[in-house]
């Protein structure tokens, strides 16, 4: 009975160790999901294909509205805005990232992973990705 004790206790320990109420994305590299119903618009990264990487290209996200990313490739990938202002940390195959307010900014945005992927939010011209150097697949 001795060691019966301490294993169960032990057992209920790591079963209600994943109940906790962090949010699951503070230092982690995979992005917890967006809730259900929060009415973010999605913008699907499809793959490496330059400015066929993301769906819809451009995006419409309209002012006050928040954005998830939706990692549908089979690599992580990581989109930041040009100017630096967002960066969704890394987004591994399957995942979605956390809702950013994007809504009514009007700014191109890349993979950092995969300079060539590219994409624009609420603008009609997504700008051609840099010309391949190194590694661009």
């Amino acid at each position: 009975m001795r060691r019966v004790l301490p294993t169960i206790a032990c057992a209920a320990a790591l079963t209600f160790a994943g109940c906790g109420g962090g949010s699951g994305y503070g230092g982690s590299t995979t992005p917890t999901s967006p809730s259900p119903g929060g009415g973010a618009v999605t913008i699907t990264i499809k793959g490496v294909n330059g400015k066929l990487s993301f769906s819809p290209n451009p995006a419409s996200v309209p002012g006050g509205s928040t954005a998830v990313f939706k990692n549908i490739d089979i690599v992580t990938h990581r989109v930041v805005l040009d100017d630096g202002s967002v960066d969704t940390g890394d987004i591994a195959p399957g995942a979605t990232s956390r809702e950013l307010q994007l809504g009514g900014l009007n700014k191109p945005y890349h993979c950092s992973i995969h300079p060539s992927m590219v994409g624009s939010l609420n603008s009609a011209d997504t700008p051609e990705p840099p010309p391949c150097t190194g590694y661009c697949g």
